[in-house]
């Protein structure tokens, strides 16, 4: 049963609405985002859990494991709610834990579209999101072959992750982008005018580290103390904050442990005020 306290509220995301507050696939993988989870069942809790309590977004990529996110979210949602969005990239290949070099050729970045609707059992990705713009192919080259893949049915939407403002603009000239997905939290702001564009142009802004990998959330950290007069976790408090900073920010905190899941989620039960807001910017 959905768990309706936890449910943010809602972004369109093209044709498709979401809720605001998602899940990220990525700390489902193991160490170095590489190989399968220490606890596979837990995995697979976990991704059950998110639906559970409202999730209706779900983020993952090829390179997680890699291929490892993708057949746990086959494995633990399919056949998938029909208000299921799940969005997945291409564009980083794997060379071992922690090594993540960009390839943005055409015929692979095709290939791994075709992989990843085998995996996750789609007919159509809903969002393929280009995990990093490759400098040694030009933009028109790999933001092209999406379109093309766009045109053929493959993906509904197209995305791209850790870009600049610039970019988005010269990707725009080749294809409509629904969403832009950057290193983007509390304690991390130099992203401001990408977000700033995509809230003025009705562009989902996705965050990803939104904890800070966890760095946020320490007791005894910087939120901590502000947390506890709020009657919440340091998580929570950090996340309110994002769905507070604008209304196009998707948040996707992502955890191996359906504990930290459930505090996470609370998060959109969180209300800031203006003042609150600000005395979190100032702290941190």
């Amino acid at each position: 049963m959905t768990d309706t306290t936890t449910t943010s509220d809602t972004f369109t995301l093209g044709d498709r609405t979401v809720h605001r507050l998602g899940f990220g696939s990525m700390q489902l993988t193991g160490e170095g985002v590489w190989g399968p989870p220490k606890d596979h069942d837990e995995a697979i809790r976990v991704l059950k859990r998110a639906v559970e309590l409202g999730v209706d977004f779900i983020d993952t990529a090829d390179s997680y494991g890699p291929y490892v996110a993708e057949d746990l979210i086959a494995e633990a949602l399919h056949p998938y709610a029909e208000d299921l969005v799940i969005a997945t990239k291409a564009g980083l290949t794997r060379t071992g834990p922690g090594v993540w070099p960009p390839v943005g050729r055409p015929e692979y970045l095709r290939q791994e579209c075709e992989m990843s609707l085998r995996r996750l059992k789609l007919e159509t990705i809903d969002l393929f999101q280009l995990h990093r713009i490759d400098e040694k192919v030009p933009l028109e080259d790999q933001v092209g072959e999406f379109k093309k893949l766009q045109d053929e049915g493959k993906i509904r939407h197209i995305g791209l992750s850790e870009v600049s403002v610039d970019q988005l603009r010269q990707a725009q000239q080749i294809a409509e982008i629904v969403s832009v997905q950057n290193l983007y939290n509390l304690a991390k702001r130099d992203a401001e005018d990408l977000l700033d564009v995509a809230t003025d142009e009705g562009i989902a802004f996705i965050p990803w580290f939104p904890l800070a990998t966890g760095g946020l959330a320490k007791p005894g950290g910087k939120l901590d103390e502000l947390a506890k007069e709020h009657d919440a976790s340091p998580s929570q408090l950090a996340l309110a904050w994002l769905l507070k900073r604008s209304p196009v920010m998707l948040p996707i905190p992502g955890t191996s442990s359906v504990a930290h899941l459930e505090d996470n989620m609370r998060a959109a039960a969180l209300e800031l005020s203006d003042d609150e807001v600000a005395e979190l910017e100032r702290a941190v």
